[in-house]
């Protein structure tokens, strides 16, 4: 057997009994009670829709449209229109990327892991099949008619002040 075989066994097993080796007792287990209690969502919340939170207004459309196509923050694809928070270090705040999960008129990329919202305006608001509440409810926490959805929990988490949330639902209910 050659030097190089002999090495090659050794370092093989040593590296088995490495694995073979109960590393139990070293291996820190903290309770996690407190960090999951912290982290746990509050529970579904059901919003009323405030008064003239719906615009026709350009530029709270525009606000809306930049917040559901971009994921902003430092990889916001332009620069936000006028309006918009920012973070508490004074730097674009990081949104939450619509376009990521939803398709809709203009998109670059849509997904089709949420529903299809090109036309919406046409197909579920003129038809009154939807209404302005709906949207905005869908945006706010849409846990309220859907405990198994993936979608964000915008308005319950903070994540969404309920402005933005009146500029999306405006997006996205306006015709295109």
């Amino acid at each position: 057997m050659s030097t190089l075989q002999k090495n090659m066994m050794i370092s093989l097993f040593l590296g088995a009994s490495l694995f073979a080796t109960d590393y139990s007792s070293v291996i820190e287990s903290p309770d996690a009670t407190k960090i999951i209690e912290k982290d746990r969502l509050a529970p579904a919340t059901a919003y009323k829709i405030p008064e003239g939170c719906i615009s026709t207004d350009p530029k709270a459309i525009a606000r809306g449209a930049y917040i559901f196509h971009n994921l902003n923050g430092k990889k916001a694809k332009m620069n936000p229109p006028a309006g918009l928070r920012k973070n508490a270090k004074g730097k674009n705040k990081q949104y939450g990327n619509c376009v990521a999960c939803h398709n809709i008129e203009g998109a670059q990329g849509g997904g089709n892991i949420g529903p299809d919202l090109t036309n919406y305006s046409g197909i579920f608001m003129e038809s009154k099949v939807r209404n302005n509440q709906f949207v905005y409810q869908k945006i706010a926490d849409s846990r309220v008619d859907n405990p198994n959805t993936h979608m964000t929990v915008n308005l319950t988490t903070k994540l969404f002040n309920e402005r933005e949330i009146c500029d999306m639902t405006s997006y996205i209910v306006s015709p295109k």
